[in-house]
């Protein structure tokens, strides 16, 4: 077994891409550059005509709306999972992300995540493995893992949600009982007003009124008949199969 670190980053992480070259990551993003037992990250590596080509995961930890919460590695020809999303291309130059092998990441809301992940490493194809982490597959014969963790949504908009609700007018509930919702809940307790906040919701007055008894009506010869009349007309009592089976 072979441990990382005990430590948890402070954010979970919100980005993944592929970068050519470690020095060409964009702003704020971390790249991956050697895996934990020391050798070259290059998931683009060819051991036979040793390409010039190289790639690398990077990663960012920007604090933004989405987070990623899943995965996975698959074959370039297989089905992309739902709700994934691939890395097709390198965020630096466009070019194709990977080969024989395809990245998907899988983001959420970070109001609506419970968990996220909050840290890659990549280990060179041997015994070990990593304390606290998921291996999600291999590319270029290097494990890909991930270390999963809660997501801890920020205390101040809980508070001012909490504030907001204990403002309220006292007669707050009597107008959303002929209203439609002012607010969304989400998982993480804030509330979020929608495009239906303020707009009226009742019933139209011609339902106040009973219905008037259905009359017959003839229509290019096509008479409407009552259930009583329709009943009547075609009433069966089975009395003849009832003294059969006797």
């Amino acid at each position: 077994m072979s441990e990382v670190s005990n430590q948890l980053p402070t954010e979970p992480i919100s980005a993944v891409g592929v970068v050519t070259s470690v020095s060409k990551a964009p702003d704020g993003f971390c790249v991956v550059a050697q895996t934990t037992d020391g050798f070259d990250a290059d998931l683009w590596k060819d051991g036979l005509f040793k390409s010039k080509v190289t790639r690398y995961l990077c990663f960012n930890r920007k604090t933004g709306p989405d987070v990623v919460v899943d995965m996975k590695v698959i074959d370039i020809k297989d089905v992309l999972p739902e709700g994934f999303t691939p890395v097709e291309e390198t965020v630096d130059t466009k070019e194709t992300a990977m080969r024989k092998r395809r990245l998907c990441v899988k983001t959420s809301p970070r109001a609506a995540a419970k968990t996220a992940v909050y840290d890659i490493q990549i280990i060179a194809k041997s015994k070990y493995h990593l304390i606290n982490y998921t291996c999600i597959g291999e590319i270029n014969n290097m494990g890909i893992w991930y270390r999963m963790a809660d997501v801890s949504q920020h205390q101040s908009s809980q508070e001012t949600s909490s504030r907001a609700s204990n403002d309220a007018p006292p007669n707050t509930a009597s107008r959303r009982t002929t209203r439609r919702p002012d607010y969304e809940h989400q998982s993480s307790g804030n509330y979020t007003m929608t495009a239906l906040h303020d707009v009226p919701f009742v019933i139209s007055e011609k339902f106040y009124e009973n219905p008037k008894e259905m009359q017959q009506v003839n229509l290019m010869g096509i008479t409407i008949k009552s259930l009583a009349e329709i009943e009547e007309e075609f009433y069966y009592n089975f009395s003849t199969e009832r003294s059969i089976a006797v």
